[in-house]
């Protein structure tokens, strides 16, 4: 099982560091990541291996919310990503 995270807003020194670390914490093994800087703003998509995480979903996004505040956080499960993006 796999779950599609989300982060954007204003760039800053150590966001992908931040969220990996919340990542690791919750035994979530980060898969694939990709990431850009616009001008002063970050994206980044980062899909997650969720088979052994310790925690539920919700929770790992509260854990990367709370490392990076300033930052929108969506983290999504791969089949519910999947279905909104489907045509």
């Amino acid at each position: 099982m796999k779950a599609v995270i989300t982060v954007i807003g204003k760039d800053m020194v150590g966001i992908l560091a931040k969220v990996s670390t919340a990542c690791a914490d919750a035994n979530a093994n980060v898969s694939e990541v990709t990431q850009s800087v616009l001008d002063a703003y970050f994206a980044m998509i980062m899909l997650v291996d969720i088979d052994q995480m310790g925690c539920s979903l919700e929770e790992l996004k509260e854990s990367i919310q709370a490392a990076v505040p300033s930052m929108t956080v969506h983290v999504m499960h791969e089949d519910i990503f999947n279905s909104m993006h489907r045509i």
